[in-house]
């Protein structure tokens, strides 16, 4: 089975390319430290890619689309249509996530994972559609474990597809009305908190609409007793399409080497259930952002990410992911491009003290 393949593949870093890496950077014309978390970035990329002296790495955001059963209840403040209606708007090129893709030279791979739509053919959409979208979970399982399984196997074969078209570093994003509701039962599950101390407004509920949310996720965990420790169970109950989608994306990042930059809420919620089924896959991610959700922060917390960006963003669709990007590519070109003192001519400071001296 591709996914026990793949789990048995993903390795723990090797801490000698992040020493090589911390010891080239501690040579460059600056104070040891002086760049902070630039720095710390520089040092994961090459524990991650084993490559001291890194090229900028061809980076795909994958926003994934699917809606959820859930979303009948009045759980966010837009009708599920619009799923459907941003993936056109996707490929069109006109939303926020083509923008800063755009910006940072990044190709999005959008992806028809479980819309509860048909599309046209487009060359620039992927069609993976497990289902047309998922069950309501208040009144049952969102999907069966083989669907959940086939989406998270669906998030696998995309990164693998993508390695083999040169990409080296991937990036999570989605789509999906509803989808903060399912993510909150996950970190809910998956964190062992209360609903209330994970769930938020989403795209802008009211106070009672966020009181009916809580309340109807209470519910679902009550009725389909997602088990802790088998994330394909969690996702099955709880989950969507996206968010196997996602954790696919995920674990398959960690079998290529290739770090994978986490957006928001979604994205969290996945990474709980890849880092439940392979706890080294962990080492691969990078947080993006601290989302807007309180949910998202509890996630981190439990996974021990420190984003790189508080923006109060909650758009999802790979924007945060995006940004961080920007840093990362920042950091690659600080370790390759600067000049060590040698090079330069400059006095570091051990050359500074033996003249005192």
């Amino acid at each position: 089975m591709m996914l026990e393949e793949t789990i048995k593949t993903i390795q723990r870093l090797n801490p000698e390319y992040r020493a090589l890496a911390r010891a080239k950077l501690d040579r460059l014309t600056k104070p040891i430290g002086s760049l902070g978390r630039l720095e710390e970035l520089a040092t994961h990329y090459a524990a991650i890619s084993g490559e001291i002296c890194p090229t900028l790495p061809k980076t795909m955001v994958f926003t994934l689309a699917a809606d959820h059963g859930i979303a009948a209840d009045g759980v966010s403040a837009y009708p599920s249509s619009v799923t459907a209606q941003m993936v056109h708007n996707f490929l069109s090129g006109g939303a926020a996530i083509n923008v800063l893709a755009r910006q940072v030279g990044s190709e999005v791979r959008i992806v028809d994972i479980g819309v509860a739509s048909d599309f046209d053919h487009s060359p620039d959409l992927l069609m993976r559609k497990v289902g047309w979208g998922t069950k309501n979970f208040v009144n049952g399982p969102a999907m069966s474990r083989d669907e959940a399984l086939q989406s998270v196997e669906t998030g696998i074969e995309l990164v693998h597809d993508a390695y083999g078209e040169g990409v080296r570093m991937v990036a999570t994003g989605e789509m999906g009305i509803g989808n903060t509701t399912s993510s909150a039962a996950i970190t809910a599950v998956m964190t062992r908190q209360p609903v209330s101390q994970v769930t938020g407004k989403g795209t802008g509920i009211d106070d009672a609409a966020l009181a009916r949310k809580v309340s109807l996720i209470e519910r679902a965990l009550h009725l389909n007793e997602p088990l802790p420790h088998d994330s394909l169970d969690v996702l099955a109950k709880v989950g969507g399409f996206e968010i196997g989608g996602l954790v696919g994306v995920i674990l398959g990042g960690a079998a290529c080497h290739m770090p994978v930059v986490l957006d928001g809420f979604i994205s969290g919620a996945a990474a709980l259930l890849a880092v439940g089924m392979v706890p080294a896959c962990r080492e691969y991610l990078i947080a993006s952002h601290a989302s807007g959700e309180p949910g998202h922060r509890v996630a981190l917390d439990e996974l021990g990410l420190h984003p790189l960006l508080d923006l109060e963003l909650r758009l999802g669709e790979g924007t945060g992911a995006c940004l961080a990007i920007g840093l990362i590519q920042s950091s690659l070109r600080l370790l390759t491009e600067m000049a060590t003192f040698d090079e330069a001519g400059v006095d570091d400071a051990g050359h500074s003290q033996q003249e005192d001296a």
